[in-house]
């Protein structure tokens, strides 16, 4: 049990904070804590502070997200619980948008995309659930010093692709307004890449502030993130490709 508490700083001696709320037994994130609680409490419960929750991530995201991971929690929304609403409803509203992705691929680009490919075209909502474990180990390797764990990057690319989702909800809301084409497509895309990497930059920068980077150096480093992604992304894309050549061949 904690002397302080770590929302609020007040000193307590019972299991609650007397002064927030918050549970005297809140402590780092571990990988066991992320399964066991921050999962499963996310997919069955919903907590308070939605609307707390997304001003913070479009106010002051990296700030808050870090305040969050080092225990003040009482106000925020759970993150898996935010990445299922987020990517539920914006698949939802892509359906009834009748936006048709595969239009950006003709049909001899379709004949040679492995498997890989065809699921961040097809998929591109659950593509980005599945890029928070690399984007984690990269800012793991980029801002090792900073002394967080990588389920506490888990933590934080998860909030931050929380961020995007919610920008590709409301992206695919102004789609309403237009004919589905190859041209709305590209610019649904092009915004929405735009967007994540300012976001990203501005997020990890903010996040990583106060662990004794300069200016420069925050930046680069925040930018070498989605830049190792897309080293990895292309360097996977084409060892799949050849294997799935190789093995039509077979």
């Amino acid at each position: 049990m904690h002397n302080t508490c770590l929302n609020c700083s007040e000193p307590v001696t019972t299991k609650y904070c007397g002064n927030c709320g918050q549970k005297t037994s809140t402590h780092r994130y571990s990988l066991k804590h992320f399964i066991e609680h921050d999962f499963i409490h996310g997919v069955w419960h919903v907590d308070k502070g939605i609307l707390f929750t997304l001003k913070e991530l479009f106010t002051r995201p990296g700030n808050s997200v870090r305040e969050y991971i080092l225990g003040k929690r009482v106000n925020y929304f759970n993150v898996i619980t935010l990445l299922l609403l987020t990517a539920t409803i914006s698949s939802l509203f892509s359906h009834y948008s009748g936006m048709d992705y595969s239009v950006l691929v003709s049909d001899n680009v379709k004949e040679t995309m492995n498997s890989f490919q065809e699921l961040t075209t097809s998929y591109f909502k659950i593509f980005l659930l599945l890029t928070i474990p690399f984007n984690s180990f990269f800012s793991y390797l980029w801002f090792r010093k900073a002394g967080f764990n990588y389920s506490e990057h888990i933590v934080l690319n998860a909030y931050k692709t929380g961020g995007d989702m919610i920008a590709l909800l409301i992206l695919t809301l102004i789609t309403f307004l237009f004919n589905n084409s190859a041209t709305l497509i590209t610019a649904y895309f092009f915004a929405f890449t735009i967007f994540s990497l300012v976001y990203g930059l501005w997020f990890y920068s903010q996040f990583f502030s106060q662990s004794g980077y300069s200016r420069v150096s925050l930046f680069l480093r925040s930018l070498m993130i989605p830049v190792s992604f897309i080293i990895f992304q292309s360097g996977a894309g084409f060892i799949g490709g050849i294997m799935v050549s190789f093995l039509k061949t077979l």
